[in-house]
């Protein structure tokens, strides 16, 4: 498949995406049967900046122009594990490899099967040379390169049997927020969002606060009470009831916004439901510091990401800041 066909058919998906007709509609309501984390509104989210931000043809085309892309695929076969704690999380890895020209081969996750199977479908029906070019498969044997995502038990294990192969193998990794105690309402709203977006599952959802000495939760508290809705979904509720129950047994002060949990911990990664806060003396100095930390996917506020933007990854925001495309190109 020439590039320019390529990029026709992401746009196709794009305009497809965008017509929400009743084939997508049917999947989506499979795709919440067979994950209930995956709600109706966070499953038209994923959808909605996906199609905003990769699948537009203007788009496509400005940042294909940016590598070495040969017009004609396929060259290599390119081996992708992908995630499933949110909807449609490795889309982005399938998109480069796809306009990339290689051959994508996709071990779905067993949580995350029903949309990508069906984009899968859809572009077949569109144009039949799409089934040379992706496939999806159980066994990624006799790939020539890997992309994998997972945790950091399950990265050793890829990077173990992808060892001889070019790779990337995506680790556990989370978001930080630094705030400095003069954030608008508005702000703090917005950081609800990347917060509790897919219900604070993903790698980009900010799990640890940054506060100066002395800094006031109650305008944060009041903001994350637009995320008590949760409460009245029976597998969040689990986890806030458990993480309650334990802080309570430890006599470990908390706070509370009526369905989340902000605590004193110096760890990056929270628990669901629960959202880790430290002190700290210098703005720049942790910045500085945090900039470096290869845990760290996301940092929100002081000189980072404005508040709100986590989940909106423009076609240019690399997982782990490895640019996949050009890894892509190398091979």
């Amino acid at each position: 498949m020439e590039l320019k066909q390529r990029i026709f058919l992401m746009d196709m998906l794009g305009k497809y995406i965008l017509e929400n007709g009743e084939d997508l509609r049917e999947e989506c309501s499979r795709a919440e049967q067979q994950n209930p984390w995956f709600s109706h509104d966070f499953i038209f989210l994923s959808l909605k900046s996906i199609r905003e931000a990769f699948l537009q043809k203007s788009i496509l085309e400005k940042w294909a122009v940016s590598y070495p892309i040969k017009m004609k695929g396929i060259s290599k076969k390119v081996g992708l594990t992908l995630a499933g704690n949110i909807p449609l999380v490795g889309f982005h890895d399938f998109l480069c490899v796809f306009i990339s020209g290689h051959q994508a081969i996709l071990k779905l996750s067993s949580k995350d099967e029903v949309l990508m199977t069906h984009f899968i479908t859809k572009l077949i029906e569109w144009d039949g040379d799409v089934a040379q070019q992706v496939s999806i498969s159980s066994d990624l044997k006799n790939c020539d390169a890997y992309i994998a995502t997972g945790s950091n038990n399950s990265a050793r294990y890829f990077e173990f049997y992808f060892q001889k192969y070019p790779h990337i193998i995506r680790k556990n990794r989370t978001s930080v927020a630094i705030l400095y105690g003069q954030e608008t309402a508005s702000d703090l709203s917005f950081l609800a969002d990347d917060m509790m977006l897919y219900y604070g599952m993903g790698c980009r959802n900010v799990s640890h606060l940054f506060v100066p000495k002395d800094y006031d939760f109650l305008p944060l508290l009041n903001a994350l009470k637009k995320y008590h809705s949760f409460i009245d979904f029976h597998k969040y509720k689990n986890n806030y009831d458990y993480r309650l129950s334990i802080l309570l047994m430890n006599q470990t002060p908390f706070m509370d916004s009526g369905g989340i949990l902000l605590i004193e911990n110096e760890s990056l990664f929270a628990q669901l439901s629960c959202i880790h806060y430290s002190y700290y003396q210098n703005e720049q100095h942790l910045h500085e510091t945090l900039q470096r930390n290869d845990q760290i996917q996301c940092i929100v506020g002081f000189h980072g990401l404005p508040f709100g933007k986590t989940q909106y990854p423009s076609i240019q925001d690399f997982a782990d800041g490895i640019d996949t495309m050009q890894f892509l190109c190398n091979l």
